[in-house]
């Protein structure tokens, strides 16, 4: 008998859902867009993509998200938080703040690498998780993390910057994995399942 695919949910408001939906599928996991809290049902994973975090806290509050995902995330349920969804799941974020969902132990500065035409990409430091290194990582308006609590495990640096971090079963990512073809960052989304 075939394992059963865990059902993961990506966040619906605004962000590159369709290319989310596609790696969760080729690793072998199912997908649902969520933009109710009924929607959270059922999932064993929450990606929230990257946007425009203020348009995406909003509406999060719009589609009354906030205690829901907070709660998800309390009862064990994992998390992953790329670009934007990582400024949203940090302790705090700094350059015009939004509100935060206070779920992993980092400060978020938001585009903390320029404009829209500052993006760029670039591998994955030497003295990154060896799951990681050599990874191609696109960035886009990305945060920059610091104030790292304790607790938090850095699996990936890029020019000596934490780009992804780990807390438990919440991954916060500044950097967007769905737009290459590498699907490690979603594959240690899921692992933290086996956990």
């Amino acid at each position: 008998m075939a394992a059963s695919r865990p059902l993961v949910g990506v966040l619906g408001i605004q962000g590159d859902i369709e290319k989310h939906l596609a790696v969760l599928d080729q690793i072998g996991a199912d997908g649902r867009r969520v933009l109710a809290p009924k929607h959270l049902e059922g999932l064993a994973a929450l990606i929230l993509p990257g946007g425009e975090s203020t348009t995406i806290s909003k509406g999060l509050v719009r589609h009354e998200l906030v205690e829901p995902i907070v709660a998800f995330a309390e009862a064990g349920g994992a998390i992953l938080g790329t670009c934007a969804g990582a400024i949203l799941i940090s302790r705090e974020a700094k350059n015009h703040p939004v509100p935060t969902l206070g779920l992993v132990d980092v400060t978020a500065e938001r585009n903390a690498y320029g404009t829209q035409l500052d993006s760029f990409v670039a591998e994955a430091d030497i003295d990154s998780d060896p799951g990681f290194i050599g990874m191609e990582c696109v960035f886009i308006r990305a945060p920059r993390l610091s104030k790292l609590g304790g607790e938090i495990d850095v699996l990936m640096r890029v020019e000596g910057e934490p780009v992804l971090v780990r807390e438990g079963k919440r991954l916060a990512c500044t950097f967007h994995p769905e737009l290459t073809q590498d699907t490690r960052v979603h594959q240690a989304l899921l692992e933290t399942l086996e956990g």
